[in-house]
């Protein structure tokens, strides 16, 4: 039995992996045995050949069995390990089952790129742990600035007062001065008129010494007072910078969180794994809106397939949207019977939580309740239509949980894009699933 090959369904390091493989080996195979769309690649250097080359490369490869072979016997002679599904090297491993069209391509091409994510992952860990030790290192230099603007102002603390004590002791030494030249004026007034003259330049002059220490003393306390201000400055200068700090440390934290979060999406992990009876898509009466990022297009059933087993996956259907592209000439009541059918096939398969939303409030009654197990199927309130019930839906999933929305309907495509899910369009979820 002949296996089908695609290049839909090849991750980009398999695709690499293979275009370096033919750029090499393409000068040496004869020319009747080079696909048309490769002829003229051979004149080219193998960096040119990858460079311009590598799509229509990997698609000769899977969809021309005649050059594969071609390829193959050639490799067998030059490079025999290049198609060995052995090798430690599973990328390795995986361009040779595309090679030698083995059963087991899928199998070894899942992990090559499981072990790609996983190596990416890895790399983005060492990231996260090298902005860790930068936010520590801030950390520890924030807290020795601190510790020195709070030793700054306890200096300027005890400096006004070490001044004023001195002051204070020189304005006793004054006063006792003060006292021993009265003292001496008035034994010379005893004495006669010639000392008593002496005397009173003498107090005159203690007089006038005292004055300007008392005016020094009065310029050292307002001197104090204003470097008690200027302390309260300082003060409120140091709180203005500590409350910084914790502002900069809290905006780092919160982009520790946005990694965090990062994370949880590239790995598919749900913050609200463990919590069964409470999913958002419950609480979309709640008008709970959360930001995502952008989501991307599923534009082939490959894709679709990898979506679908990321796990806490939700699979949100446009219900008319998708029965009215794959089997418009039945009723509505057999267009919705069918469609629920097909996705509760679909969701035994990869356990994922599957929502399908139709159009009016009114119309269960008319019909067709026998929904599949597993299948939650919504009904749009009076006033309301299906496009505005999955918006709703997608923005109340939490950020990081990923959300594929099937709708061939532009709009819907585009809001729930720009909300963080995946679009798929009607096409590609019915190709998947009559498979």
């Amino acid at each position: 039995m002949d296996l089908e090959l695609s290049a839909e369904w090849l991750p980009p390091v398999v695709k690499d992996r293979l275009a370096r493989i033919v750029g090499d080996a393409l000068p040496a195979l004869a020319a009747t045995d080079v696909a048309l769309e490769l002829r003229h690649l051979v004149r080219f250097t193998p960096a040119k050949r990858r460079s311009l080359g590598a799509a229509i490369m990997v698609a000769a490869v899977c969809t021309q069995p005649r050059f594969r072979a071609a390829l193959v016997d050639r490799l067998c002679t030059g490079a025999p390990e290049v198609l060995d599904l052995e090798s430690p090297d599973r990328v390795g491993a995986a361009a040779a089952g595309v090679l030698r069209a083995d059963p087991r391509v899928r199998e070894l091409v899942a992990e090559a790129s499981d072990l790609d994510e996983l190596r990416s992952v890895h790399r983005e860990l060492s990231a996260v742990r090298r902005s860790l030790r930068r936010a520590e290192t801030r950390g520890d230099r924030l807290a020795a600035e601190l510790a020195a603007q709070t030793a700054s102002v306890a200096e300027q603390d005890s400096a006004p007062e070490r001044e004023a004590d001195r002051l204070r002791a020189r304005l006793r030494e004054q006063g006792q001065r003060l006292r021993e030249a009265t003292d001496a004026a008035a034994e010379l007034a005893a004495c006669g008129q010639k000392g008593s003259e002496d005397a009173v330049q003498e107090l005159a002059k203690v007089r006038a010494d005292w004055d300007k220490d008392r005016a020094r003393l009065s310029a050292e306390r307002a001197r104090a007072e204003r470097a008690e201000g200027e302390r309260d400055n300082a003060r409120q200068a140091a709180r203005e910078a500590r409350e910084a700090d914790e502002v900069r440390l809290g905006l780092l934290l919160d982009t520790l969180t946005g990694v965090t979060h990062g994370l949880r999406s590239e790995l598919g992990i749900s913050p609200h794994s463990g919590q069964r009876g409470a999913l958002p898509a419950e609480r979309v009466v709640n008008g709970v809106w959360r930001p995502r990022l952008q989501g991307n297009r599923l534009d082939a059933v490959g894709t679709l397939d990898r979506a679908l087993r990321l796990s806490e996956v939700h699979l949100i259907v446009d219900g008319y949207n998708v029965t009215k592209t794959g089997y418009p000439q039945l009723t509505l009541v057999a267009q919705r019977d069918r469609l629920v059918r097909d996705l509760g096939l679909l969701a035994a398969q990869y356990a994922a939580e599957v929502t399908v939303v139709f159009d009016g409030d009114q119309v269960v009654a008319a019909g067709g309740q026998v929904w599949a197990r597993g299948i939650r199927v919504v009904f749009s309130a009076a006033g309301l239509i299906a496009d505005d019930v999955i918006r709703e839906l997608v923005s109340a999933e939490p950020e990081g949980r990923p959300v594929v929305v099937a709708s061939s309907d532009r709009e819907v495509a585009e809001s729930v894009l720009a909300l963080g899910a995946h679009s798929v369009t009607s096409a590609v979820l019915l190709s998947r699933l009559v498979r």
